[in-house]
């Protein structure tokens, strides 16, 4: 009987009409060189200021580096990236002293900042190859999985690997794998950035 049914399943595949252009998929192709839209030159400036009318949240992203020592640096590039499996993503430009040590570390946290810590925020956005200790007088605890810093008083924390890192210009763009991740502070305010300047949220 087996043999029966594959001779009528071909004899049905011979007679059977050709698919029409129309009912044929269309191929799958990528945009030529020659359909693509010139890049036009932008004032790095005016891009600047046109996408700082787009509000965000402040982050800071940090390590312990293979030396012993705390490593990190203020972000607001951070952004929740897929449920399964539970990734984030941040941007970080490819000239930060502060990201070699954490890619070295493999795993970093991402601290939240509350709307009372735009001073903290601004002492994590100074470059570290000034010699300043960004974690002088910060009150932080080891994240449960990586025992990456999480910064007292943020609002929450997310406790991650490296999954992938990709090259975006003169940023590279982190994937993180969340290991565990909690809310810390509840009924607080986030720290937000908009052109340029600290804000907070208003009824």
């Amino acid at each position: 009987m087996a043999v029966a049914a594959v001779r009528y399943l071909r004899s049905v595949a011979e007679t059977a009409p050709p698919a029409t252009e129309a009912e044929a998929p269309p191929p799958l192709r990528a945009v030529r060189a020659d359909e693509r839209l010139p890049t036009a030159a932008q004032d790095p400036r005016q891009l600047r200021s046109v996408l700082g009318h787009f509000c965000t949240g402040v982050t800071v992203v940090s390590a312990v580096a293979a030396d012993g020592a705390p490593a990190g640096f203020a972000c607001q590039s951070f952004s929740s990236l897929s449920l399964d499996p539970p990734l984030i993503s941040f941007s970080v430009a490819r000239t930060s002293s502060s990201w070699p040590r954490i890619a070295n570390a493999g795993s970093f946290c991402v601290s939240v900042l509350a709307a009372d810590q735009g001073e903290l925020c601004r002492n994590f956005a100074v470059s570290s190859s000034t010699g300043a200790d960004k974690f002088a007088g910060v009150d932080w605890t080891p994240a449960p999985v990586t025992g990456a810093p999480r910064l007292a008083g943020a609002l929450a924390w997310i406790d991650c690997t490296i999954h992938a890192v990709h090259t975006g210009g003169d940023h590279l763009i982190v994937l993180g794998r969340v290991c565990d991740l909690a809310v810390h502070r509840d009924d607080a305010e986030p720290l937000l950035f908009y052109r340029g300047a600290f804000g907070r949220l208003h009824a």
